[in-house]
């Protein structure tokens, strides 16, 4: 005895099932992809800045921190003292990493000025391109109500 379906075919399902793998590889990739992101560096709280930066291959990271007294300073991670910092960038350009590196300069906001300016200053003294970061700043909110005669319904 030979079985048969009853059933009509439906081949079209068989076709849609391959794009919607893709679709939900596509969704968990775009939440999942941030948080794989590392961020090298120290967590500060970075001063607003209007101006964005270019992308660059090579870069090494100095992180001026909140501390007791002094700013702490990190290279890339590391704590380090600012005699040791220019220990660091000599054996650095040493090496030939000064032609090719751009140091990223992040400082806290209560950091002092004239901390910053000392570190920026070793920096480029050393011989290397030097950029400072910040975060983008706050866009101004529009009201839900910008009329106070309307009122709100």
């Amino acid at each position: 005895m030979k079985l048969e379906l009853t059933l009509p075919e439906r081949p079209g399902f068989l076709h849609v099932l391959p794009v919607f793998n893709l679709f939900l590889l596509l969704l968990l990739f775009f939440m999942i992809g941030p948080s794989l992101v590392t961020q090298s560096g120290v967590v500060v709280d970075l001063p607003p800045s209007k101006f964005q930066m270019e992308r660059f291959r090579v870069t090494l990271v100095v992180t001026l921190g909140p501390g007791q007294g002094d700013p702490q300073i990190h290279f890339q991670r590391h704590p380090v003292t600012l005699a040791e910092l220019a220990a660091r960038l000599d054996a650095l350009r040493a090496d030939g990493t000064a032609a090719k590196a751009v140091i990223l300069l992040q400082t806290d906001a209560a950091t002092p000025v004239g901390e910053e300016r000392a570190v920026a200053e070793l920096i480029v003294g050393k011989g290397f391109r030097l950029a400072m970061v910040g975060q983008p700043p706050p866009r101004p909110q529009t009201p839900a109500n910008p009329d106070p005669s309307q009122p709100d319904s």
